[in-house]
């Protein structure tokens, strides 16, 4: 399986991972509203505990839009998709050791650390909207931490920007592996 079918095939597998942002999404401003009507640090544990959930019900999304959420077996892009996965956990201490310092600090942190992250899917997914979407979250967390913002607007900024995200990719997904999906559908 060469690099284009590879990325086809996780484009189709997981919707262009569309679902998985806009769940992100949700999960964010879930812990926005956290923060505001409890506290911060609840807040924090919402979107850890909420984290958790993203991967499984994307794929759950994924397969109620007809596509089969898992990707094929050879699919060598597979090993990407899990480092950076452990990429993002081995970055969660430092997020949490951040709001030990200064509890303002979490959330940027992690807009920066899942900016960071989306910067891989553009080669998982081929999608150049995540190049965008990687800076868009991380000068957002560059800014609302240099200007000390609420957690709870922190929240809400990285839920705005993945769900706004999450449409876009979602509806080229939907055009460009439309030829992929009637493929898959003559197959079966």
């Amino acid at each position: 399986m060469n690099i284009e079918n590879a990325q086809q095939d996780m484009r189709f597998a997981y919707y262009g991972g569309a679902p998985g942002m806009l769940v992100s999404a949700t999960v964010w401003v879930v812990a926005g509203a956290v923060a505001m009507l409890e506290s911060p640090q609840r807040a924090i544990w919402t979107l850890f505990i909420g984290a958790m959930f993203i991967h499984p019900l994307a794929m759950a999304v994924s397969k109620m839009l007809g596509r089969p959420g898992t990707h094929a077996r050879d699919n060598p892009l597979a090993g990407l998709a899990m480092a950076n996965t452990f990429w993002l956990l081995l970055c969660l201490p430092l997020a949490y050791a951040a709001s030990l310092v200064r509890i303002e600090w979490f959330f940027p942190a992690m807009l920066l650390v899942i900016g960071g992250r989306f910067f891989t899917f553009t080669t998982l997914y081929g999608n150049r909207l995540y190049w965008a979407c990687g800076a868009a979250l991380a000068a957002a967390g560059y800014l609302l931490a240099s200007s000390h913002a609420a957690p709870a607007w922190a929240a809400f900024t990285g839920g705005a920007i993945e769900a706004a995200f999450g449409i876009a990719i979602f509806t080229t997904t939907r055009d460009t592996t439309a030829e992929v999906a009637s493929k898959q559908m003559t197959k079966g």
